[in-house]
């Protein structure tokens, strides 16, 4: 019965039973190898005297199993829980103390994996930091977003089914460009056959996604931020404008793209013009500008714009 492969390769393949089979008893570890009891436990022996940390646990219940400090095959990860993982570190979506959830499986994975104390720390770390993450930045779903950033890697046409902010379901045909995350939010940013148009979509209402086998020719390259806090700045419901006391060359680069498009006026002023669909947010950016500035047009931000500066005047106030 002890014939076959000698010590050390019998002591490998223990090894490899014995992690795939975490408390596994001497007499089931010599009947996966094919040899006697007294066999099995020389070979972990032999493991324990090249320095492998191989763990015994007497009782009913006990068994072999590798124990900490040892070079652990590659992690076997879901795709749900790799794609979350992802998409948490790039959001900084943290959900790691809840075990239920793809990522605080995935990071349970890990953790197990590591050395007993730098474990123990990092386990430490993850269930009793208290993150404050943004509840009002929504997450898309991990399917679609790996679908939409695949069908960008391979320029093919794709059609999506897209919840509007009324809450009606509208289904386009686009030409996907770039996934970009900003501030919380993940956005598509593509070319809309519908519109004709560059459009940025949110991925958390696209509700489904069906890809055709139709390639397109992508743009130049292109800065796909930039793009999208063009974009943002244009469509809302509210327009805005204007004029900044102070030469193009000297506020480019310090007004927030997101406010509207800039361009000079003159040699010693340029004009802002944009859309807003909240008032209160863009004058509260307004009183950031690093120059003087006078609104043109706009009635609802001329008026926050007073409460706004009403409220910072009686703040400093004696």
């Amino acid at each position: 019965m002890d014939s076959g492969p000698g010590p050390a390769a019998r002591a490998l393949l223990a090894l490899e039973v014995v992690q795939a089979n975490p408390g596994i008893t001497a007499d089931r570890l010599a009947e996966r190898l094919g040899v006697s009891e007294r066999a099995a436990r020389r070979s972990v022996g032999v493991l324990r005297d090249a320095g492998i940390p191989i763990e015994s646990v007497r009782g009913p219940y006990g068994g072999y199993r590798v124990g900490r400090g040892l070079r652990l095959p590659p992690l076997t990860f879901t795709s749900a829980e790799a794609l979350s993982l992802v998409m948490a570190v790039l959001d900084g979506h943290h959900d790691a103390s809840d075990p239920a959830t793809p990522v605080g499986a995935a990071l349970g994975k890990i953790v197990r994996a590591l050395p007993a104390q730098v474990a123990a720390q990092a386990d430490a770390v993850r269930k009793t930091t208290a993150p404050a993450p943004d509840r009002a930045a929504a997450r898309p779903d991990p399917q679609t977003t790996a679908t939409l950033v695949q069908a960008c890697a391979d320029v093919v046409r794709v059609r999506i089914w897209y919840r509007t902010e009324s809450g009606s379901e509208r289904d386009f045909v686009i030409d996907p460009w770039a996934v970009v995350v900003r501030h919380g939010r993940w956005y598509l940013v593509c070319w809309s056959h519908a519109a004709a148009d560059r459009r940025a979509y949110r991925l958390d209402r696209v509700q489904r996604v069906e890809v055709s086998a139709e390639g397109f020719t992508p743009p130049a390259p292109f800065d796909a931020v930039a793009v999208l806090e063009e974009h943002l700045a244009v469509g809302w419901e509210y327009s805005v404008s204007l004029i900044l006391a102070a030469p193009l060359a000297t506020v480019a680069g310090r007004v927030p793209p997101a406010l509207g498009k800039l361009e000079a006026a003159d040699a010693d002023t340029c004009r802002l013009t944009g859309t807003t669909g909240n008032p209160w947010w863009y004058a509260e950016q307004l009183a950031a500008l690093p120059v003087p500035f006078r609104i043109l047009g706009g009635p609802e931000l001329r008026h926050t714009a007073r409460v706004v500066g009403s409220r910072l005047v009686a703040a400093a106030s004696d």
